[in-house]
């Protein structure tokens, strides 16, 4: 594809953090004193962190363009950059075009204000004129579907009614580059189609650029023509969203072990699956056998109520299903040290594939994620022939099996020798 018209042009951009570490802490004077007089220059350790680094693209005007990567690998950083709102430390970006960005659920509202107050000042902010604001005001309200809320303060809102109304006014508001971070995280089914509708309309029928970043790999592979694969900041591969996609989910590979504990106190330590026959460790399960999941995660001081929960996920990254200790009878417990949970199948259910497993720790009715770990582990259902069959279950079976057992109950009539041969005479 030609490049000679782009809407973002981006070269060497590298964005870095100072990270300060705390000082060891002393008990008495003496150790304090001590340390000093050992090393009297070094009052605290800093660390540079190259959030992105050497990342340079373009993007044609009128292109869909999808960032995909694991947490942490620069996705959000690259949008702060690109939406104004953070500087980079080097590199430069030019953009041919007025900017619109969804990048947070309500970026840019006041609490206080209605949604109508909202809108108008969203719309300012995003550099907007009054009267046009007011010719597209109807066909926001719309599409958010809050009409009934409209004059109530925005901070008695749901998380989904923010969402909505913050799409429908960047998305309406005519800007020539749209960027969107993870839109469709929050919404329903029904609201995520309308996103994609709207984006599609926007870079098809009216020629405007969206970068969109998002977990969900189909929603990528539906709305995006090509793809930016980040990771640890830096670009792994960028072209047609097939192949951008297809490495991905070959090169993808389960979280590292998390040795330092984080603000809540825990760590993550291992996930792991084991054949329940032989015992040993897999990552390339068989269809139809028996497995357990061990999970294992350090903490540091006790934590009261909590939750164990696994988010199994496809090669799509469409959420295939959800397993949470408390559901599934164990607890809410208390979790301190070395907390190791084990989840029994006793048929592995999801067809041959690629899948990975989210790791969390949480509360029941309470909102934080005390720990939440991507691609914990990350496995491969291998193919088997059950009962006889003259095939094996393969992924283009669909996701997962859930009848074990196919009963007749009547209506099966079988010949006799006899009556065969009578009637082929």
């Amino acid at each position: 594809m030609s490049f000679s018209d782009p809407a973002i042009s981006v070269r060497g951009l590298g964005k870095n953090y100072t990270i300060v570490h705390k000082q060891h802490k002393h008990s008495t004077l003496a150790e304090t004193m001590l340390h000093a007089m050992r090393r009297p220059f070094k009052r605290m350790e800093q660390e540079t962190f190259w959030a992105l680094k050497d990342v340079s693209f373009d993007v044609p005007r009128g292109e869909v363009v999808g960032i995909i990567g694991k947490n942490g690998a620069g996705k959000s950083t690259l949008l702060k950059i690109l939406s104004q709102i953070a500087e980079p430390t080097e590199g430069e970006i030019d953009l041919y075009g007025q900017v619109g960005s969804l990048l947070e659920v309500g970026t840019g509202f006041h609490p206080e204000l209605t949604g109508r107050e909202n809108v108008f000042l969203n719309g300012a902010i995003l550099g907007m004129r009054r009267r046009d604001i007011q010719r597209q005001f109807d066909a926001i309200v719309d599409f958010a579907g809050v009409e009934k809320f409209l004059d109530t303060p925005v901070k008695r809102y749901s998380s989904g009614m923010y969402v909505r109304l913050a799409f429908a006014v960047a998305a309406h508001l005519n800007p020539e580059i749209l960027i969107v971070d993870e839109v469709l995280a929050v919404g329903d089914a029904e609201f995520q189609k309308k996103c994609l509708g709207k984006m599609q309309d926007v870079s098809q029928g009216q020629g405007r650029t969206v970068l969109f970043v998002s977990h969900n790999m189909a929603a990528v592979r539906q709305l995006c023509t090509q793809a930016i694969y980040l990771k640890s900041g830096r670009i792994v591969k960028q072209g047609a969203t097939e192949e951008v996609l297809d490495l991905y989910n070959a090169t993808r590979e389960r979280a590292y072990v998390t040795r330092e504990a984080n603000e809540h106190g825990l760590s993550f330590v291992d996930l792991e699956m084991r054949d329940t026959v032989t015992g040993a460790r897999t990552e390339a399960p068989v269809f139809n056998r028996d497995y357990i999941m061990i999970a294992h995660v350090r903490v540091k001081r006790p934590l009261t109520h909590a939750a164990l929960n696994l988010r199994i996920f496809d090669d799509l990254n469409n959420k295939v299903t959800s397993i949470c200790s408390v559901e599934e009878g164990l607890g809410p417990i208390t979790m301190e040290g070395d907390v190791r949970i084990r989840y029994r199948f006793s048929k592995m259910g999801l067809y041959p594939g690629r899948y990975a497993v989210n790791l969390e720790v949480d509360r029941p009715n309470d909102p934080t994620r005390y720990l939440q770990i991507e691609d914990a582990l990350v496995f491969e259902v291998q193919p088997a022939i059950i009962h006889d069959a003259m095939w094996a279950y393969e992924k283009a079976h669909g996701v997962g099996r859930m009848v074990e057992e196919v009963t007749l109950l009547e209506g099966d009539r079988r010949e006799s020798g006899d009556e065969a041969l009578l009637r082929s005479a």
